[in-house]
């Protein structure tokens, strides 16, 4: 009687322990769809993977699970809590929209002061070709 006593234990334990890794494995999935992480099929066979590995990816799986959370995403901070103060870039926007007008204006007013280059016509190409040519012709 006692021996079907303890076989009846030895199976209720190891059942029980089965079942156990099988649930602790499944806490990182389990953390994922309370947070409605975008992962969380990877997270659920990544577990898997890990039971069959020996648990080694167990707390890689466990810290990504617990990265993401809806109300800030990926981020480390709330987003109603960071304050951006913009008046120093707006200051250095605005002198740097200043000096681009001056350049331009500087530019334009040297454009009209220069005087025109003369513009070198087809024909002026066509008598230096035919000069360069007779001087190579000349040289041999």
């Amino acid at each position: 009687m006692l021996e079907y006593l303890a076989l009846g234990i030895l199976v209720f334990v190891a059942l029980t322990l089965f079942y156990g890794i099988i649930v602790i494995h499944d806490i990182p999935y389990e953390i994922a769809k309370h947070r409605n992480h975008p992962q969380q099929d990877a997270l659920h066979v990544a577990g898997w993977v890990s039971l069959f590995t020996l648990h080694v990816l167990w707390p890689f799986l466990w810290i990504w699970a617990t990265l993401y959370r809806e109300d800030r995403g990926w981020g480390f901070s709330e987003k109603g809590n960071v304050a951006v103060d913009n008046s120093a870039n707006e200051a250095q926007f605005k002198v740097l929209n200043e000096r681009i007008e001056k350049l331009e204006k500087s530019l334009q007013e040297s454009k009209q002061n220069r005087a025109p280059e003369p513009q070198t016509t087809h024909d002026s190409f066509s008598e230096i070709e035919g000069s360069i040519i007779a001087d190579q012709e000349g040289s041999k």
